[in-house]
């Protein structure tokens, strides 16, 4: 017997939900949504765009990639996280402390980031060169800071729904800024324009180590998935590849290819999202007044 059409797309995005969201997912997303009460952001700030848009998906594969060449934070996640063993249980934290941060009351966003720095005073140790690392470092959190929110934007301005202009860009990160001076970010950029000159304050620090250049193999190449959905995942892969700035890929070893980029890769990054954006359900009505 066929399945209706309605019938396999909530069934599609129910299990992408799950995927993403973790087993707790729908009663996060009822909380998230449903509790009344002040959040930290306003209903059409730029950040509430951003996130509920499926470009979110090749935006933080992307974030990831560029997060790791900085050696103090690569050294942090390989050593600290579980990212090999538990990658759905990392997405899940990941994606609910961003719903939180987003959408959720205020008094829910402030106890995401109260977790979240918990986990993080635990987080240090040295390299094996016997550089001290601690995940609370300010000016450790501050590189975290901007290559997911350069990603993030990066994403949308390419594959969202929406794309945002000049105005909606500063918006988004300015709102991205308040999440980021919460979690311990000091003087976050407020604008795009001090958002890179950030990340390129930081290019002299940044380098592919044997440890992010393995961890960008596994997240691109041997992601723990059901063989049905790798082509799938795969052309996000390129998508968010193809997000970073050409110095990133240098560093990483990942060709700069624009014909094949242009023509193939962008193409392919939009319709694999606008797939994502067509099976996700939208959330519900949430009951909103800005702190």
């Amino acid at each position: 017997m066929r399945v209706s059409r309605p019938g396999l797309r909530g069934r599609l995005g129910d299990a992408l939900f799950r995927g993403v969201a973790g087993p707790g997912g729908p009663e996060n997303r009822r909380r998230v949504h449903g509790t009344p009460g002040p959040r930290w952001f306003a209903a059409d700030r730029p950040i509430r765009v951003v996130h509920g848009d499926a470009a979110m998906f090749p935006g933080g594969l992307s974030a990831l990639l560029l997060q790791s060449l900085h050696p103090l934070a690569m050294t942090a996640v390989a050593a600290h996280s579980d990212y090999r063993h538990d990658p759905w249980g990392r997405l899940a934290r990941t994606s609910t402390f961003l719903a939180y941060t987003t959408y959720g009351t205020a008094d829910d966003a402030q106890r995401a980031v109260d977790r979240v720095r918990s986990v993080h005073e635990a987080v240090r140790g040295r390299t094996a060169g016997g550089e001290a690392y601690h995940a609370s470092d300010a000016h450790l959190l501050a590189w975290v800071h901007a290559a997911e929110v350069y990603c993030f934007l990066t994403a949308h301005q390419r594959y969202g729904a929406t794309p945002l202009d000049a105005a909606g860009q500063d918006g988004y990160v300015a709102d991205m800024a308040t999440v980021g001076a919460a979690l311990g970010v000091e003087d976050p950029p407020l604008t795009f324009a001090e958002l890179t000159e950030r990340l390129d304050a930081y290019r002299p620090e940044l380098h592919a180590t044997e440890q992010a250049r393995d961890a960008v193999g596994y997240v691109l190449l041997r992601p723990p998935l059901p063989r049905p959905l790798l082509p799938a995942y795969l052309v996000l892969g390129a998508a968010s590849v193809a997000l970073l700035p050409d110095w990133a890929r240098d560093h990483l070893g990942l060709p700069v290819l624009p014909r094949a980029e242009r023509w193939c890769v962008r193409p392919a990054g939009a319709a694999v999202t606008r797939l994502i954006r067509w099976v996700l359900p939208p959330p519900p009505p949430a009951r909103v007044h800005h702190a």
